[in-house]
């Protein structure tokens, strides 16, 4: 007869090694500054972009003409002749 062998269970108190445990905490630090700062740059140039296709909205708005107004008009203009 053959003996089974039991499947090797890890400890509960081995953790496996992650990166951040490899890397010493002043590392880990600055890579979180790093990436805090990306997403505020990211965040601004988002908003920038928003402002700046508001703005071409606007001017393209305020430069119709009566016949583009008119016919952007939901009114049935036919009613009133």
């Amino acid at each position: 007869m053959k003996k089974r062998r039991q499947p090797a269970t890890p400890k509960k108190d081995d953790k496996p090694i992650t990166l951040g445990d490899m890397l010493n905490e002043e590392l880990m630090a600055q890579l979180k500054g790093k990436k805090n700062e990306l997403k505020e740059e990211e965040t601004k140039r988002q908003e920038e972009e928003a402002r700046k296709k508001q703005e071409e909205r606007r001017l393209k708005e305020k430069n119709k003409s009566f016949e583009e107004l008119l016919g952007e008009s939901s009114m049935n203009w036919k009613e009133f002749k």
